[in-house]
């Protein structure tokens, strides 16, 4: 019968450590680089067709900036 070694936090952390030495996956889409399976930032595209609506975004940023900004 084989005796199982316990597997303590330090272990299992030294172990883990090691999942993010490598450098994340990037798509190239609509010449935008980003993550993949997610939407660029910039161009608001995934895939190639528009999931964000940029524009609008930027517009309700700088408008909810500007009602923090008048609270103040």
């Amino acid at each position: 019968m084989v005796v199982r070694m316990r597997s303590n936090r330090s272990h299992t952390g030294n172990r883990r450590s090691h999942h993010a030495l490598m450098n994340p996956a990037m798509s190239k889409d609509g010449g935008a680089v980003h993550l993949r399976h997610r939407a660029s930032l910039t161009t608001g595209k995934y895939r190639g067709h528009e999931v964000i609506d940029v524009a609008k975004r930027i517009t309700r940023k700088e408008k909810k900036a500007k009602a923090a900004k008048a609270t103040k």
